[in-house]
C-alpha cells in the first residue's frame, strides 16, 4: 500500500533527514556555556567585561540576570521528591562540574566560545557529595547523605534463622549516547517562540518552556524534527534548552546550541548508577520464601521530570516473575555533586531484574540445582494470571514457564551443558548464564487525530513523538487497519508527530508507550472516523475524529536471556559466543521494526555488562569524558544472537486497546542480568568460587575478569579434578 511513510522512509536513507543541527539558517545567533570546573563550589566573583567588550558578542548572561529561572518540573508519580531550590545557571554557587555558569550569544560559534572562556571566575572549593554506594560486604549498610527520595514495600520478614542467600552488585553510571547530541534552536517569529528541540515530550518541554521564558504555552510552539536517537536522555529538557529559549525571547532573535559529545559526557543525563543489595531467604526444599532488598539510586544535581522513575520501578517490580511471599524493600535516591541521572531505556527495570537473577542463580548454586530448573520451579504459573505481587502490582498476563521453555530449546540447553562439561574438563573457563524478566510498559494517556481529506488522503497526528523507533510505519499501518475497506492501495496516510502547532497534546514517546497507549488512541480515532465514513459518504470533508486514549491497566511482558561466554584463562577476556532471547511480546504491528529494537536493546544492554562506565574521581571530576575513555558496543562486538517472540493466548493482554507490549527497553533489563550469570557460572569453578564470584563488577571487561580468576585461584591440574568431581555431583 503506498503511503508516505515509505517517501519518508527513502528521504532518511537519501541522507535528507532534517535534524536540529542542519537548522542553521543566515542571522541565527550561537550559544556557548562557560562550565563549572568544581564538583561544588561558591562563586565568590565573577568578571565578564572582556567577553561583553569581544566584537561579535551579542549577549553575556550570568546568574546575575538568570537567578530568577525556574527549573524544569519534576515528576509528581513520587511527592515528596524534591530538591532545594536553586537556578538553572550557577548563581552564587555550583553543584557539579560542567553546570554552565554563563550563557555567551554571539554571531559565531567560534567567537561565542572564545567568550565564554575569557570569563573570569574565582571559585571557593567545597568538600563534594558523591553518588550513594552500599556495602559490597554482608551486613547493615546505607549512604551517609538523606535521601532526596524513599520508598519501602513490605516489611522485615519474621523468619530470621532460614537459611539465606546474600549479593551486592553496583550499576556504574552510563551515558544513552545517541548519534545525534542535544541541541535547540529558538526562533522568535511573529510575537511567538518557536523552538526545534529533539524532545520524547514535545507538549511537556513546551510547558517548561514557558514557565522558563514567561510566555504562555500559547506563544511556544514546539517542533521535534528527526531525532537520531534518545533513550530517555530526551525526555526532560536541559539547562541549555530554558537557558537558549530565554535569551531568543530576551533578544527577539534566533538562537541556537549544538551539544559537543563533551559537553554530553560532562553535562548531559547519564543513566543507572545503582547500588544493589538483597538477601533472599530459602525453605528446606531451597524455595524463594522472602527477599530483602535495599537499593540505592544517585540523582545527581538536579532533577530531570522523571528523575523517581528508576527507583520506584526498581522497587515496585520486585520480587519480579517468582512466586516469593512475603518481601521487604527499601528504595531511596540521593543527590549529589555531578551530573543528573534521568530515565535511561529501562528505568529500573534492569536494576531489579539484575538483584533478583543474581539471588536465584545463587540461591541455585547453594543447593547444587541447575539455575535454569530452579527458575522453573519458582515461575508464577500461567493460570495463576493475572497475578498480585506482594508489592501490589498486577501481572496481567503471560505464559512464563512456556517462554523459559522456548528459550532453552532454542539454545540448546541440555546439550550446551554437556559441552561445557567436557569444555570445562580441558581447562577452559566457560559459563551459561540464565535471565528472566518482568517488564511494565504501556501507561496513561496518549491522544490522536485522524482526518479525511477531499482528494481521499488521510492524515494521522499523534501526541506522541519519534526518535528513529519508525513511528511512521507503525502509525500508518494501525490506521490502514481501522479504516479497513475506505482505503486502497493508491490512498496516501500521512502521520503528523513532533509539533504542538499540528499534534494534539500528548505525553510523548518513553516507558515503552508509544504502541500500546499512542496507537491505541490512533486506532480508535481510526474507527470512529470510519463508522461516520460509512454512516455518511457524501459528509463534507475535511472530516477530522480525535481520540484520547488512557490504558485501563498496564501491560507486563516477560522474557528469559540465556547467554554464553568464555574467558581467557590467561588474560581474562571475555568471549560472548551465543545469546538465546525469548521475549513475550502481546501484538507485534511491525515484525521489521519490532526486530530492530530488539537488537537496538541488546546492544546497549550488552555495552552496559561489558564496557560502558561513567567515572568520577574523589573530588566529583569526570575521568571518562570521551569515547577515548568511555566504550560503547560496534558491530564487531555482536555476538550471535537468536530472538523469539512469543505470541499465544496466555500472552494477549487486556491492559490496553491492542494488546501491545513494549519492545525497546526489554534488551537492557535481561541481557545484563544474564551475562553477569553466565560470568559468575563461568569462574564458579575456580578453587574459590566465592571469592571469583564476589570479585566480578560491571563492566565485565577483561581486566575484571582477571581479577576474579585471581581471587578465584587459576584451575591447575588438581583443582580441575576437583571441578570435575563437582560437576558430576
Amino acid at each position: 500500500m503506498s503511503t508516505n511513510t515509505r517517501i519518508e522512509d527513502d528521504r532518511l536513507l537519501r541522507g535528507l533527514g532534517r535534524f536540529v543541527q542542519d537548522l542553521d539558517s543566515p542571522g541565527t545567533l550561537h550559544a556557548a556555556f562557560l562550565r563549572s570546573p568544581h564538583a561544588l563550589a561558591r562563586i565568590t566573583a565573577i568578571d565578564a567585561d572582556a567577553a561583553r567588550a569581544l566584537a561579535g558578542v551579542r549577549a553575556v548572561f550570568t546568574g546575575a540576570e538568570l537567578a530568577t529561572l525556574p527549573m524544569p518540573a519534576v515528576n509528581p508519580l513520587v511527592a515528596d521528591i524534591r530538591l532545594p531550590a536553586r537556578a538553572p545557571v550557577g548563581a552564587g554557587i555550583v553543584h557539579a562540574v560542567g553546570e554552565p555558569v554563563a550563557m555567551v550569544v554571539a554571531e559565531t560559534r567560534a567567537i561565542a566560545q572564545s567568550a565564554a572562556e575569557s570569563i573570569e571566575v574565582d571559585y571557593d572549593p567545597l568538600p563534594p557529595c558523591a553518588d550513594p554506594r552500599l556495602s559490597l560486604q554482608p551486613g547493615p549498610s546505607s549512604p551517609s547523605s538523606q535521601p532526596t527520595l524513599h520508598l519501602a514495600f513490605g516489611e522485615p520478614s519474621p523468619d530470621a534463622g532460614l537459611e539465606s542467600v546474600e549479593v551486592a552488585l553496583h550499576q556504574p553510571r552510563v551515558i544513552a549516547m545517541a548519534l545525534e547530541p542535544r541541541g535547540i534552536v529558538a526562533r522568535w517569529e511573529d510575537e511567538r517562540l518557536v523552538v526545534y528541540l529533539p524532545s520524547q515530550s514535545p507538549a511537556r518541554a513546551r510547558q517548561d518552556l514557558a514557565a522558563a521564558t514567561g510566555l504562555t504555552t500559547a506563544q511556544i510552539r514546539v517542533v521535534t524534527p528527526d531525532v537520531g536517537g534518545a533513550f530517555g536522555a530526551k525526555a526532560s529538557v536541559g539547562l541549555e534548552d530554558l537557558l537558549v529559549a530565554f535569551a531568543a525571547v530576551r533578544l527577539r532573535e534566533p538562537v541556537r546550541w549544538i551539544a559537543s559529545r563533551s559537553e554530553e559526557f560532562l553535562a548531559g543525563p547519564h543513566g543507572r548508577g545503582a547500588a544493589l543489595r538483597g538477601q533472599l531467604e530459602l525453605a528446606a526444599d531451597g524455595s524463594p520464601c522472602a527477599l530483602r532488598a535495599r537499593m540505592a539510586f544517585p540523582l545527581g544535581a538536579w532533577l530531570p521530570f522523571s528523575a523517581s522513575v528508576p527507583a520506584r520501578n526498581a522497587a515496585r517490580i520486585l520480587p519480579g516473575p517468582y512466586r516469593i511471599a512475603r518481601v521487604d524493600i527499601e528504595a531511596a535516591a540521593f543527590a549529589g555533586n555531578a551530573a543528573p541521572v534521568n530515565i535511561y531505556r529501562g528505568a529500573g527495570r534492569p536494576e531489579a531484574a539484575m538483584l533478583l537473577e543474581r539471588l536465584m542463580d545463587e540461591a541455585a548454586r547453594r543447593h547444587h540445582e541447575d539455575p535454569l530448573a530452579y527458575r522453573r520451579r519458582h515461575l508464577v504459573s500461567a493460570d495463576a494470571m493475572p497475578h498480585t505481587t506482594p508489592t501490589g502490582e498486577v501481572l496481567d498476563s503471560g505464559d512464563y514457564a512456556a517462554c523459559l521453555e522456548t528459550a532453552a530449546d532454542r539454545f540448546g540447553y541440555t546439550s550446551a551443558r554437556e559441552n561445557q562439561r567436557q569444555r570445562r574438563a580441558a581447562g577452559e573457563i566457560v559459563g551459561i548464564g540464565v535471565a528472566c524478566y518482568v517488564e511494565p510498559c504501556g501507561q496513561g494517556w496518549e491522544s490522536a487525530r485522524i482526518t479525511a481529506h477531499a482528494d481521499g488522503s488521510f492524515t494521522v497526528a499523534s501526541g506522541s513523538s519519534a526518535q528513529g523507533q519508525g513511528h511512521e510505519t507503525t502509525f500508518s499501518t494501525l490506521a490502514i487497519e481501522a479504516l479497513g475497506d475506505l482505503v486502497s492501495p493508491e490512498t496516501v496516510i500521512r502521520v503528523l508527530q513532533g509539533d504542538t502547532d499540528t499534534c494534539p497534546p500528548g505525553i510523548g514517546a518513553l516507558a515503552s508507550r508509544s504502541v500500546a497507549i499512542g496507537g491505541s488512541a490512533i486506532t480508535l480515532a481510526a474507527k470512529r472516523l470510519a463508522a461516520r465514513l460509512r454512516a455518511d459518504p457524501d459528509a463534507p470533508r475535511p472530516l477530522t475524529e480525535e481520540c484520547i486514549y488512557e490504558a485501563p491497566a498496564e501491560a507486563w511482558g516477560f522474557g528469559c536471556v540465556i547467554a554464553q561466554m568464555r574467558v581467557d584463562t590467561e588474560t581474562g577476556a571475555p568471549t560472548i559466543e551465543s545469546i538465546t532471547w525469548a521475549d513475550d511480546v502481546g501484538r507485534i504491528v511491525s515484525p521489521t521494526l519490532a526486530h530492530g529494537q530488539l537488537i537496538g536493546g541488546l546492544a546497549q544492554g550488552l555495552g552496559q555488562a561489558m564496557m560502558e562506565r561513567i567515572f568520577y574521581d574523589d573530588d566529583g571530576q569526570l575521568l571518562t569524558g570521551s569515547l577515548m575513555d568511555y566504550a560503547v558496543p560496534r558491530a564487531a562486538d555482536m555476538p550471535p544472537v537468536q530472538i523469539v517472540g512469543v505470541e499465544s493466548d496466555a500472552a494477549a493482554t487486556r491492559a490496553n486497546a491492542l494488546g501491545a507490549k513494549g519492545v525497546g527497553e526489554a534488551g537492557c533489563i535481561g541481557v545484563p542480568a544474564a551475562l553477569m550469570n553466565a560470568a559468575a557460572d563461568a569462574v564458579s569453578v575456580l578453587p574459590e568460587p566465592d571469592a571469583a564470584i564476589a570479585a566480578l563488577r560491571f563492566p565485565l571487561t577483561a581486566e575484571t575478569l582477571w581479577r576474579a580468576l585471581h581471587a578465584g585461584g587459576h584451575l591447575n591440574d588438581d583443582a580441575r579434578g576437583a571441578a570435575q568431581q563437582m560437576e558430576q555431583e
